[in-house]
Parts: structure tokens; sequence; C-alpha cells
């Protein structure tokens, strides 16, 4: 595995881009931390309302990001057939670090503006009134208003996500 600098602050052009489209945020710096779940619990918030963004490769060669809820999994199968295509893959790191170089792989920001490839959005995430993600660094991450965030990114929508009940979980809520 490649080693890379860790951006230890929020990625500039995703504050500016939020600026320069009048969507309100707040900026939460927490431990350092690699799973969106994991993350919304350093930051108190429900995992069903963090976006955790994950890369895919299509089977026509393109790339996209995909935004679920923390606590969910994305269905390769519901992916390929939102995206109308004959498969998906994930992406690996490399590929990751490549979509945008100035942010940690993991952290990528759901802003295609920013990334130059489709974003998709499953329709989970668009029953919360605000949504947190990564701000491309494993200790920032900004929140916003969803709709803003969906309005002006142009994200698009779909059903992909299905619910993901971990080990973990289970032993957190005491189910055995």
């Amino acid at each position: 595995m490649t080693q890379s600098l860790a951006a230890t602050a929020p990625y500039p052009p995703l504050i500016a881009w939020l600026e320069s489209h009048h969507i309100p945020y707040e900026l939460h710096e927490h431990r350092k931390t690699y799973t969106a779940v994991e993350t919304a619990r350093a930051e108190g918030t429900d995992p069903t309302t963090f976006a955790k963004v994950v890369g895919v490769r299509t089977s026509e060669g393109s790339n996209a990001l995909v935004v679920v809820d923390a606590s969910d999994q994305v269905d390769l199968a519901l992916l390929r057939d939102t995206m109308s295509v004959a498969w998906v893959a994930l992406l690996g790191e490399q590929d990751l670090r490549a979509l945008l170089p100035g942010c940690d792989v993991g952290t990528l920001p759901p802003i295609p503006a920013l990334v130059k490839v489709p974003v998709y959005v499953d329709e989970a995430v668009r029953t919360d009134e605000q949504i947190s993600f990564h701000a491309g660094s494993h200790h920032y991450t900004v929140r916003v208003d969803r709709a803003a965030w969906e309005r002006e990114a142009s994200v698009r929508p779909g059903q992909f996500g299905v619910y993901r009940r971990s080990l973990s979980d289970i032993a957190d809520r005491g189910w055995t």
C-alpha cells in the first residue's frame, strides 16, 4: 500500500464550493477515524445522517461516487440497475487517490464539480434534513442542509443502499 501525506485540514476547494453555492455548513474536527460509522460515533452523530461515500467503476470504464447512510452497504446489483450498466465494481485506493489527490483516501466529498465524476445518492440519505460527510480528511467533516447540497451538487437519486447489521452493532445494542 502506498503511503501519502495525510490531509491536516479540510479540503479548501470543498469549503470554497460550499461558500460559493451559499450552503451554510458546520465544520467539525474529531479524532482520526477511518470508517463512516466510526466518524459518526466520534462526532455524536446518528450514523443514518452521516454520508458514506464509495467510489465505483462501471462496465463502460467510467467512475462515479455513490452515497449511502454510514450504517448501510452499497448493493452493487441495485446500483448497476440504477446506473443502467452491465456491472459496477468498487474502486481501489489508488483509483480513489487519483480522483482527488488533495484528500485522504476514503474522505472524498460527494461534490461532482470537485471530483469530476457523477455522484449518486441513495433514497435513504434523501430522507435526512441534514447530513454530514468527510471534508477530505480523516479529522474533519462538514454538516450541511441535505436538500441544499443535493440541489447545488446535482446528484443523481437511486435505490441501492441496504442496511448492514454488523457484529459490533449487535454487541453495542446488547443483541445476541
